[in-house]
């Protein structure tokens, strides 16, 4: 068994990492406690919680909190467990948490995304999802995955962008409704109700060498950069998706990240 690398980005804010001994992946998950429920986003990429124990650190990292925070009575505490995309990597760990008592666990088609959050004009639509005296703004951001989202936490100011932007490879599906979402990001950014602190996704590919990514597979990056990326990559971003067309390989490297055309 192999327990996430676990940081409290603030008192109510939690950062996970499953560790790569468990998966190569090594996809970040965050917690997000609000005063009348939690959002877990994204659930990682191994089924068996003797490998990852990720039902068990939630129990522990909730109890937690809610010993910190006496003044919430709501018991079961709900939990949401919504995904930044419907990829195995992200999605894996679901049924370890539908049998947790008040947990609600999103679905991970368009359609499910789409009707739990009451998009109304899905992608071009922002809708906020209160968890009790913490809004998150809900964005979606199709491009990498067709029911991608990200998701804004005014509170800290952080943009939960997943795979769609990440220091690492980030792989294009499709390129019109990508560079939308990059340009809707952009957007949001401008007119956000709350500053853009920084954005934070899935993974970390980069190595310490600028325009240099980790191949995948990789199980010892003893040279990462941080996760945190400044707000200003998004139009670094979109320049280089300018360039995709002419690019030979169907990739276009910067300092921070790799955009790849990907179909699959």
């Amino acid at each position: 068994m192999t327990d996430p690398e676990i940081t409290w980005l603030d008192a109510n804010t939690v950062q996970l990492r499953q560790p790569k001994a468990s998966h190569w992946e090594a996809p970040f998950l965050f917690l997000l406690f609000g005063r009348e429920r939690s959002l877990l986003l994204d659930t990682g990429a191994t089924t068996d919680e003797t490998v990852f124990p990720l039902a068990a650190t939630v129990t522990r990292l909730t109890d937690q909190w809610l010993r910190r925070n006496p003044a919430v009575f709501t018991r079961p505490y709900p939990l949401i467990v919504a995904h930044t995309h419907a990829h195995g990597d992200h999605i894996a760990g679901d049924a370890l948490l539908r049998p947790r008592p008040g947990a609600t666990v999103v679905g991970t088609t368009p359609a499910q995304v789409i009707a739990f959050f009451g998009f109304q004009r899905w992608p071009d639509e922002v809708v906020t999802l209160d968890l009790g005296q913490r809004p998150i703004d809900v964005i979606g951001g199709p491009g990498h995955e067709p029911s991608a989202v990200a998701f804004f936490d005014r509170a800290t100011g952080i943009l939960f962008t997943g795979d769609t932007v990440l220091p690492g490879h980030l792989y294009v599906r499709d390129i019109v409704p990508y560079r939308a979402t990059i340009e809707r990001l952009i957007r949001f950014r401008e007119a956000a109700p709350a500053p853009v602190r920084e954005l934070r996704g899935a993974h970390i590919e980069m190595a310490g060498v600028p325009r240099v990514a980790y191949p995948p597979g990789t199980l010892d990056q003893p040279d990462e950069p941080e996760l945190a990326l400044s707000p200003r990559i998004l139009e670094r971003i979109l320049s280089a998706l300018d360039e995709l067309p002419a690019s030979p390989d169907g990739r276009v490297a910067r300092k921070r990240f790799i955009v790849v055309h990907d179909p699959r």
